[in-house]
C-alpha cells in the first residue's frame, strides 16, 4: 500500500516561524533574540531551563543565520559556564567550542546559553520543572534543553542520549526529540559517558522543524516516507495513559492510509535493553571513577552507587553485552527491510509527579543500544499532560525518518478522533 498523500501543511512550530519570518523580513535576527530573551524572562524562574543565558555572535552567516540556539551543559562552550550540571563544578568556564557547537555557529546559529542537565548527565535530578506541569519531572538527562524548546523559550537546542536522555524528556515535555545515527554528529568537546552508546541529539517543536533544521545543517532528507509502518507491543508495562495514546494514533494512521502492521522483532527488545544498561554501567564507572574517587558522594548518589556497582562487574559480562548489541542490529535488519520505521510508546506514560525522578528510559534504551535514529512525536497536542511516539529506524534511515515522522504529525493532527 502507498503511503498517503501529503495533502495538508505540518503544524508550524518556533523553529518553523522563526526561518520564515527572517526570511520575509517580517523580524530581524536581533528581534528574534529579543523575543526568546523575552519568554526567558517570563517563564525562566519558574521553569528552570536554562544555567546562564549569555547570547554569544555566530561566527559566520550561514544556513542557520540568526536561529537562536541552547546548549546542554555538557558541551563545552567557549567563554560560557560549562559545569556539567554538579556545584562541584560551579563556575567551571569552557576554553573551547564544542565541535557540533562550533559547526551550528560557523553556520550562523546563535548560542543563546546553556541548559540544565542533571549532574554528569546521569539520574541525579537537575532543577528544572516540566512546563506542561511544574510538579512533574521534564526527565532526564537533557532536561533544561527540553523544557526551553517546550516552554517556547528558544527555537531549537542540543542534548545528549546515552539511553533515553533526549526521547524521553521529549515525551514528557510535548515537543519533538531526534536522536540521530549513532556516530553520525560529532561529540568532541562534548563529557562523555557511555562511549559505545553517546548520540548527541537535538530538540525542536515539531517534526517538521526538526527535519527543516536537519536539512538546515547540512544533511539529506527523504519526501517520500517509508511504505511500511511496524506497530510493536510495548515489551515493559505501561500505564493506561500511554496505553490509549498509542493504540488512538495506530489508528488515525490507518485512517489515513497508512499500512500499519503489528510485527514482532526478531530480537528481544528487554534483553537488547539489560545490554544497553550493563554497558551504561561499565563505562559510565570507567569514565567517572576518578571524580568518584575524589569526590565520593558529592558526584551524586545516583551516579555514585552506578560506579560501585560498574567497577564490580568482569570483563566477560561486559564484552558479552557489547557483542548482544551487535548481533542484534545484524537481526534486526531483517525486520528493517520490511518495516523501515518501527512505532512504540516514547515512556511508561506521563511525567511522573516530583522531580526526585527523572522517569524510566526501558522503552528507549534498546534503540540506543541499535544504533539507528530514533524521534519523538507527540501523540496528543494541546492535552495538559503530553505523550510521546517513539519512531526508530535502521542505522543510517535519519532522512527516511524524519520525512515519515512529517507525514504522520500532520495526520496526528488532521486525523484527529
Amino acid at each position: 500500500m502507498k503511503p498517503p498523500q501529503d495533502t495538508q501543511a505540518p503544524p508550524r512550530g518556533f523553529l518553523e516561524r522563526a526561518f520564515a519570518g527572517l526570511a520575509a523580513g517580517e523580524f530581524t535576527p536581533a528581534g528574534l533574540l529579543e523575543l526568546c530573551l523575552e519568554r526567558i524572562r517570563e517563564r525562566n524562574d519558574e521553569v528552570r531551563a536554562w544555567i546562564v543565558v549569555a547570547p554569544q555572535p555566530a561566527t559566520a552567516p550561514g544556513a542557520l543565520h540568526g536561529i537562536p540556539f541552547g546548549v546542554k551543559d555538557i558541551f563545552e562552550t567557549r567563554g560560557l559556564a560549562t559545569e556539567y550540571g554538579s556545584p562541584l563544578y560551579a563556575g567551571r568556564v569552557g576554553e573551547e567550542d564544542a565541535a557540533l557547537v562550533a559547526a551550528l555557529r560557523r553556520t550562523g546559529g546563535v548560542l543563546l546559553g546553556k541548559t540544565h542537565t542533571s549532574a554528569f548527565a546521569y539520574f541525579d535530578p537537575a532543577p528544572t520543572r516540566n512546563p506542561r506541569d511544574l510538579a512533574r519531572t521534564p526527565g532526564g538527562s537533557s532536561s533544561g534543553s527540553a523544557a526551553a524548546v517546550a516552554a517556547g523559550m528558544v527555537p531549537f537546542t542540543l542534548g545528549t542520549q546515552t539511553m533515553g536522555s533526549v526521547i524521553r524528556p521529549a515525551s514528557f515535555c510535548g515537543i519533538t526529540g531526534f536522536k540521530p545515527t549513532f556516530g553520525l554528529l560529532p561529540l568532541e568537546g562534548v563529557l562523555p559517558f557511555a562511549p559505545s552508546l553517546d548520540t548527541a541529539g537535538l530538540f525542536t517543536e515539531t517534526a517538521a522543524g526538526m527535519k527543516l533544521l536537519w536539512e538546515r545543517m547540512g544533511n539529506v532528507t527523504r519526501a517520500e516516507p517509508a511504505t511500511r509502518l511496524g506497530v510493536l507491543e510495548p515489551w515493559v508495562p505501561i500505564e493506561s495513559e500511554m496505553r490509549q495514546a498509542y493504540e488512538r494514533a495506530i489508528d488515525r494512521f490507518r485512517a489515513a492510509g497508512w499500512a500499519a502492521d503489528l510485527v514482532t522483532t526478531p530480537v528481544d527488545l528487554a534483553a537488547v535493553g539489560k545490554a544497553v544498561e550493563l554497558v551504561t554501567t561499565v563505562e559510565g564507572a570507567r569514565t567517572h571513577r576518578a571524580r568518584w574517587e575524589q569526590f565520593g558522594e558529592q558526584i551524586g548518589a545516583k551516579l555514585a552507587a552506578l560506579v560501585r556497582r560498574g567497577l564490580a562487574i568482569g570483563e566477560a559480562e561486559y564484552f558479552s553485552a557489547l557483542e548482544a548489541l551487535e548481533t542484534g542490529r545484524r537481526r534486526m535488519l531483517e525486520l528493517w527491510a520490511d518495516y523501515p520505521v518501527l512505532l512504540s510508546p516514547a515512556a511508561r506514560g506521563p511525567a511522573p509527579e516530583g522531580l526526585a525522578s527523572t522517569g524510566d528510559p526501558a522503552l528507549n534504551a534498546p534503540w540506543t543500544g541499535l544504533h539507528g535514529p530514533v524521534l519523538t512525536l507527540p501523540m496528543n497536542p494541546g492535552d495538559r499532560l503530553p505523550l510521546g511516539l517513539q519512531m526508530a529506524a535502521p542505522p543510517g534511515a535519519d532522512g527516511l525518518l524524519l520525512g515519515t515522522a512529517v507525514r504522520l504529525e500532520q495526520d496526528l493532527v488532521s486525523n484527529a478522533l
